[in-house]
């Protein structure tokens, strides 16, 4: 019976029905070859049913830090470009072909630095001819002058018409009008030869060069720019609400009672994180509110020694707008972030591992506000969150934050 029983379980049947009698038609060799399977069908049956007892795994272990409790300040964050306080657009003042480049693109030129020239020679044979055109007038002016020198007495003794004494005047005077825009012809021709030499227009930062040397440029074609960019400006945007914070300094920058840069109010975060190491001020407002987007447009100004800070560069300016009082604070690592929802792992006093949702405010430096979820004391994990799962008994130890950037 117990072979017909263990053989069912597989789905066999032991021959002979459930009486388990051999008939007398088998043969005994049917049983001798049957024996064996059954009985390794029992063991392997009866093996199936033992599971294996493990000792208990050793807690995971998670680092962890207090939340702490502390006034901070309240920033105003914006997404900024950078730009050049001036930029000038180097373009010529008269037509001809280039023939010189004279400054190295990217490097700092100085106002009146030549940086281009075009060819002189057509306008310097243009001076020379104002000034051939000059003598002429000159000389034709001092003839005129001695004619009237010569005929005043004689039209005094009736020796000559007066009417003639008249015309050497007249002749004069208009020998004296050539004279004057021969004159002013030579100065032109002076400065348009002057002009070929294509000079920088402010101090700053020149730009890669557009023309090229064979080019025949005129006062249409930029040849380079020229950006000023001690100090460099920042240009950002913010709410009518954000600017309300702001607008006491700036009526006050406005209205003349503060100079710009009494009032350095502004940080400049850089693209890779850092903070620029000189804070800076706020130049202007624009005169209304951009009524698409409900910003107004803003400029601030940084110093910048050595033109570290290129125009085109983003950023994130900011600047303190008020204080949080007894804000909590726990590490950022410590804050996991699921589709838009945070949460933390707060460890109890059991050493027990539970999830808990909250909600952030400002990031200071490397921690995070807590506005809601936390209370101040408790524990949080700070290295390991992914090890703790929720309701399991976890091995704490405190954070080390030294090295950490917190």
């Amino acid at each position: 019976m117990q072979v017909e029983l263990e053989a069912c379980c597989f789905g066999l049947s032991t021959p002979g029905g459930s009486s388990g009698q051999p008939p007398a038609s088998r043969p005994q060799a049917t049983y001798q070859v049957m024996a064996p399977l059954v009985l390794f069908l029992v063991v392997t049956f009866t093996g199936c049913g033992k599971k294996e007892v493990h000792a208990d795994t050793a807690p995971p272990e998670v680092e962890i830090v207090g939340v702490s409790q502390q006034d901070v300040p309240i920033y105003t964050d914006c997404i900024s470009t950078l730009d050049g306080y001036v930029n000038a657009q180097i373009q010529p003042q008269l037509t001809g072909y280039l023939i010189k480049q004279n400054y190295r693109e990217g490097t700092m030129v100085h106002k009146g630095e030549v940086l281009f020239e075009i060819d002189p020679r057509p306008f310097e044979a243009a001076l020379e001819q104002t000034k051939g055109q000059l003598a002429q007038a000159e000389a034709q002016l001092g003839k005129t002058k001695l004619d009237v020198e010569r005929d005043t007495p004689l039209a005094k003794e009736s020796a000559i018409p007066q009417a003639q004494l008249d015309n050497d005047i007249q002749a004069n005077a208009a020998a004296q009008a050539v004279v004057a825009a021969a004159k002013a012809q030579v100065e032109q021709a002076q400065l348009n030869l002057g002009f070929t030499k294509v000079r920088s227009l402010v101090n700053g930062l020149a730009g890669l060069a557009k023309g090229q040397i064979g080019d025949l440029v005129g006062p249409t074609t930029v040849l380079t720019t020229v950006s000023q960019v001690e100090p460099i400006k920042a240009y950002f945007a913010i709410s009518e609400q954000e600017y309300l914070k702001f607008a006491g300094r700036i009526s006050a920058v406005a209205e003349g009672r503060q100079q710009l840069k009494e009032q350095k109010i502004l940080e400049l975060v850089l693209s890779d994180g850092s903070v620029y190491s000189r804070k800076g001020w706020v130049v202007l407002a624009d005169r209304q509110v951009d009524l698409k987007t409900g910003t107004i447009r803003m400029a601030g100004a940084f110093e910048n020694p050595g033109g570290i800070l290129r125009p085109g560069m983003f950023g994130r300016v900011r600047a303190v707008t008020g204080v949080a009082k007894g804000a909590l604070l726990v590490p950022q690592r410590s804050v996991v972030e699921i589709q838009g929802s945070y949460s933390v792992v707060v460890v109890g006093a059991d050493n027990k591992a539970r999830i808990r949702p909250v909600k952030t405010g400002e990031r200071v430096g490397q921690m995070w506000v807590i506005t809601e979820g936390l209370n101040a004391g408790e524990q949080v994990i700070a290295e390991g969150v992914q090890k703790a799962k929720d309701g399991i008994v976890v091995h704490p130890k405190q954070f080390n934050r030294t090295g950490q950037g917190e």
